[in-house]
């Protein structure tokens, strides 16, 4: 079954496998169609879900029935699965699923020397047999993780599928060298939120397979993306062995829509890049465990814009003013990493073109000026915004729950510090400009405000930096009193054309960025 080339410019032989779990023979055989429209290149049928299992007449269906190659696995709880009974007989099912020609079976590495006894190399050529190994507590050492290949290659494996669970992201680079150094198929995945990127990278380092569910969140294992996510949204098909590799920076960054945004505009130009969410707890051992001139290019949210600063060769002078950078950039010429911080390009820019739509500012001079300008929040955007709005000549004031973290930030910039609660009684003058750059009201808390819905009619415009959803009930409550708004979407989408420059040296798309984004929208909102 050589897929190495395909219809669709195909980069990779690495197969999609969706996990088949139904609990009766007819549902099955309904999942399986629905697999092969999403795309997915083979099923794994998993009997130990199967209600009253018939063990030769239900695989005699599923198996020549099948539209997809299949894969029988009858995992037993020992290693994760729901059957519970006897240990010959569901060796015996396997035995039966090689017979009836199934392409694979599954047999667990505690097993397998049994199991290959009991067949005496009476095996059909037809099927290729996958021994596995699961683990659910950690991922160990790639001198341990080698010596597991070892172990699984001696009983006699046509395939090795080993899965280990992340308690770090950098985990995954520990899977990562030992599938590229495989001199065996190899199934190597890492379990869990923090092992997303082991299920898309396989495609780069040469997993045989990879899984993706048939519906989010009906998973065979935690952490798996679904068909169509491999497909769409990460281009599954088109990675290959030279593809860079950028992401989100975050904890959390489940919420994050920038894959969703940037792989297509890859895609587009013709750029060989993926763009992941990186589920990250400390930045410097990510940034010091994927030093490879591969892993090129990252944009980075809460909480992680200062320790990301720390992480930089070269910082830019506005993010060295502002003290927090959210891009990233591997220069390939010598591998130094150059931070930015492009906030304040994309959420001035925006509030400026909303404010130059209703005067009549002349375009040398920002529409800014002179205003009262006030930042909620004092992370790495709050940063951003009050050094922004104190470079375009405005009077800056920045509110934030802690007022020794307001304090810093306002002195460096001229500017009044204050506490959040005490911003709601702040009204010195009409015609304010506010920017709101916490996570107040940003899902699943769509309900929450950071500003009484009275204190907006002080102002003439009112920024938010959330954009899930886009529109929150501070924008909205502020439309309510009349105040022109401006979405966090602006500050996102400037901030997208900014890095995809600096990721790809290429024009960004706009249109088709806009477009998507647009898109995204519609359907969250």
């Amino acid at each position: 079954m050589d897929l190495q080339i395909v219809d669709g410019g195909r980069r990779n032989s690495t197969l999609i496998c969706a996990p088949i779990m139904e609990t009766s023979v007819d549902q099955m055989l309904v999942q399986i169609r629905k697999a092969k429209e999403l795309g997915a290149d083979i099923v794994e049928i998993r009997v130990d879900f199967l209600d009253n299992f018939n063990c030769r007449q239900d695989l005699e269906v599923l198996i020549k029935q099948s539209v997809l190659p299949t894969l029988v696995t009858y995992r037993p709880k020992w290693e994760g699965g729901q059957y519970d009974g006897d240990e010959s007989k569901r060796q015996e099912a396997l035995h039966l699923a090689m017979e009836l020609g199934s392409d694979f079976i599954d047999v667990e590495l505690k097993v397998a020397h049994e199991f290959f006894n009991s067949i005496q190399g009476n095996k059909p050529e037809k099927t290729k047999i996958i021994v596995s190994s699961h683990n659910y507590g950690n991922t160990p050492s790639v001198e341990e993780i080698g010596n597991l290949v070892a172990m699984i290659q001696a009983t006699g494996a046509d395939i090795v599928k080993i899965a280990t669970t992340a308690l770090d992201i950098t985990d995954n680079a520990r899977m990562f060298q030992v599938l590229v150094h495989s001199q065996v198929p190899m199934i190597g995945l890492v379990m869990a939120e923090r092992g997303l990127m082991s299920r898309i990278l396989a495609a780069k380092y040469g997993a045989f397979l990879t899984f993706g569910s048939i519906e989010a969140g009906v998973v065979s294992a935690p952490g798996q993306p679904t068909i169509t996510d491999l497909l769409d949204i990460y281009n599954f098909r088109q990675i290959g062995a030279d593809t860079k590799v950028h992401g989100m920076i975050g904890n959390p960054i489940g919420h994050s829509k920038s894959p969703r945004l940037y792989n297509p505009a890859f895609k587009s130009v013709g750029f060989d890049g993926i763009y992941l969410p990186l589920l990250v707890d400390n930045v410097a051992n990510y940034i010091s465990t994927y030093s490879s001139t591969d892993f090129i290019g990252y944009s980075y949210t809460t909480p992680h814009e200062e320790a990301g600063l720390k992480c930089c060769d070269e910082v830019d002078p506005v993010a060295e003013a502002v003290g927090a950078i959210n891009c990233m950039v591997r220069r390939p010429t010598d591998g130094r990493l150059l931070g930015y911080n492009v906030d304040y390009l994309g959420a001035i820019c925006a509030i400026e073109e909303a404010l130059r739509e209703c005067n009549d500012t002349p375009a040398s001079v920002s529409p800014l000026a002179g205003k009262l300008f006030v930042v909620m929040g004092a992370g790495g955007t709050g940063k951003a915004l009050a050094y922004g709005g104190y470079k375009k000549g405005a009077r800056v004031v920045v509110a934030n729950r802690s007022f020794d973290k307001a304090k810093e930030i306002a002195s460096k910039v001229g500017g009044i510090a204050m506490t959040l609660a005490e911003l709601k009684d702040f009204h010195p003058e009409e015609g304010m400009i506010l920017a709101n750059t916490t996570s107040v009201g940003m899902q699943p808390r769509i309900d929450d405000t950071p500003l009484p819905k009275e204190a907006l009619n002080h102002y003439s415009l009112v920024f938010d930096a959330v954009y899930t959803p886009k529109l929150t009930r501070l924008l909205r409550e502020a439309q309510e009193c009349g105040v022109i708004t401006v979405y966090g979407a602006e500050m996102l989408i400037n901030r997208a054309f900014v890095q995809f420059e600096k990721f790809t040296g290429l024009p960004a798309p706009k249109q088709i960025m806009r477009d998507v984004l647009a898109k995204l929208h519609k359907t969250s909102d």
